[in-house]
């Protein structure tokens, strides 16, 4: 069963359980989404296909007393819960830490709620911006030069940084 379903039964309905399925914003696939002169602003836009995720999450957030939002863990996570709120626009918003779907570990979360941690998200939406800037830019050149369909990102533009050095050692 996919991780809402055993937690709406570990909560025996007291919570209206919704996934998000992961993300539900990110930049635009065919532009940089980056607006580098007014320091680096991102321009997020809804993913395709989660409109109806958003809308039923909106819904049912008008009627909710509470609201907690409980993605994974890491930064990709709280970057999720971020953009969640962002649609949701009502406070209170709670963040619940689960490293582990059982009873236990879900009760012992929503006794102990956290806020959306601000730096794992500037952490994640630094990362993003930096494989959209180095590959939205080395990616065509790898294209045109390499091989067609090749993609850029941190580590690939580090290898072919190597790479390059290494050719200009041999001339």
């Amino acid at each position: 069963p996919t991780k809402a379903k055993t937690i709406t039964k570990y909560l025996e309905g007291k919570y209206n359980v919704i996934a998000s399925m992961g993300h539900i914003r990110d930049l635009p696939e065919n532009e940089l989404g980056i607006n580098i002169d007014k320091g680096f602003e991102p321009r997020y836009i809804t993913i395709k296909g989660k409109e109806k995720t958003i809308q039923n999450i909106k819904k049912a957030s008008e009627n909710a007393d509470s609201i907690f939002l409980a993605p994974d863990p890491d930064r990709e996570g709280e970057a999720i819960a971020w953009h969640l709120a962002y649609y949701i626009k009502k406070e209170p918003i709670h963040r619940l830490i689960l490293h582990e779907i059982t009873r236990e570990a879900i009760n012992s979360a929503l006794s102990h709620p956290t806020s959306i941690d601000r730096n794992k998200v500037d952490a994640q939406q630094a990362r993003r911006l930096l494989d959209r800037l180095v590959g939205y830019k080395i990616s065509p050149l790898l294209g045109k030069k390499v091989r067609k369909g090749l993609s850029a990102g941190r580590v690939q533009s580090v290898a072919l940084r190597l790479i390059c050095e290494r050719e200009e050692e041999k001339v």
